[in-house]
């Protein structure tokens, strides 16, 4: 049997693709011909090179596959062109499903977010949640959101797809660095002086994609599965980082939201000028401002989704950007 993972050499799918083959499964990489293949080195896979906005080529790709997990994907804070993020988020997901559909793929795993679910404050909310941010002009919580809609359509007409909702994974190998681990960085580097009033969820990212790979055998088509560990302020969460690394320094002045705002113009007002992602965004600071918390029984229960401590996770990501240089 041959799996597909599209987005395979991703900080995700690198992680997938590592807890298939521990599993002694043949796995298809389905990858951009030139990506950055860094996190799959001397790994035993099969190649194919395309793009999920190719809708054509994605039929071939996907023939013979029992399995499919859907995992690529724009993760993004800020971009010039930010229509692009539609493109591969909710197009680029709607031509992997069709595919999936003509080819009669057995099951699939699609890799949604918690961004799609919104943010419900300080009591944690469960997969009912309904997307609620729209005010943020958020292109990457629109853009998954919008995508997760079309898995729930094609779940509804009957093509088998599970879907689960990551929290913020951390751990080694965030080659890009996504903004996850670029927030990690920017904290021990002292570039964020101050913080808003938020909170999140977050996850190690091993246990993110057993979790994943878990949903293959365990989800039922149609359902939603938060895949998440730690709720904890934003605050906190920076001063963890600090505490874990034992270095940097930790934002202490909180800043009341349109001040922030009005700080993350400046950055995407230089990222303008050096094509650079900004430290932070304006919708990125909208969407921090709100408590991001979720209940993940579910996914403990059903798919027995680990709960490694999070000062293991941050010291296991700390460690590796340090041995590779972005710190």
């Amino acid at each position: 049997m041959t799996t597909l993972v599209t987005g395979a050499n991703g900080y995700t799918g690198s992680a997938v693709v590592r807890a298939l083959l521990d599993r002694g499964e043949s796995v298809r990489c389905l990858v951009r011909r030139r990506s950055n293949l860094r996190n799959l080195a001397e790994l035993d896979l099969d190649f194919v090179h395309g793009d999920i906005v190719d809708g054509d080529f994605l039929t071939e790709a996907v023939k013979g596959c029992d399995h499919v997990y859907h995992l690529a994907a724009l993760y993004a804070n800020w971009l010039r062109k930010p229509g692009i993020m539609y493109r591969v988020n909710e197009e680029g997901t709607r031509n992997v499903l069709n595919a999936c559909l003509k080819a009669g793929t057995r099951k699939i795993v699609y890799c949604s977010s918690v961004a799609a679910l919104g943010a419900h404050g300080k009591t944690p909310a469960d997969e009912r949640a309904r997307f609620n941010l729209s005010e943020t002009k958020d292109h990457y919580y629109m853009s998954k959101f919008r995508a997760e809609q079309v898995a729930l359509k094609f779940a509804r007409e009957g093509l088998p797809v599970v879907i689960v909702n990551p929290s913020n994974p951390i751990g080694p190998r965030d080659i890009t660095p996504t903004p996850t681990g670029a927030l990690i960085i920017q904290i021990l580097k002292g570039k964020l002086p101050g913080y808003v009033d938020g909170g999140i969820n977050v996850i190690d990212m091993t246990d993110c994609a057993r979790g994943i790979v878990s949903a293959m055998d365990k989800g039922k088509p149609g359902e939603k599965y938060i895949l998440g560990n730690r709720n904890v302020t934003i605050k906190e969460y920076f001063d963890l980082i600090v505490q874990v690394a034992g270095r940097g320094r930790s934002p202490f002045i909180r800043l009341p939201k349109w001040l922030a705002v009005l700080s993350a113009s400046g950055y995407e007002a230089l990222a303008w000028v050096t094509g650079r992602a900004p430290a932070t965004s304006r919708s990125w600071v909208r969407v921090g401002s709100h408590y991001s918390w979720w209940d993940c029984t579910k996914a403990r229960e059903a798919l027995g989704l680990g709960q490694r401590p999070v000062e293991e996770s941050l010291a296991e990501a700390v460690d590796w950007f340090e041995k590779n240089g972005y710190l």
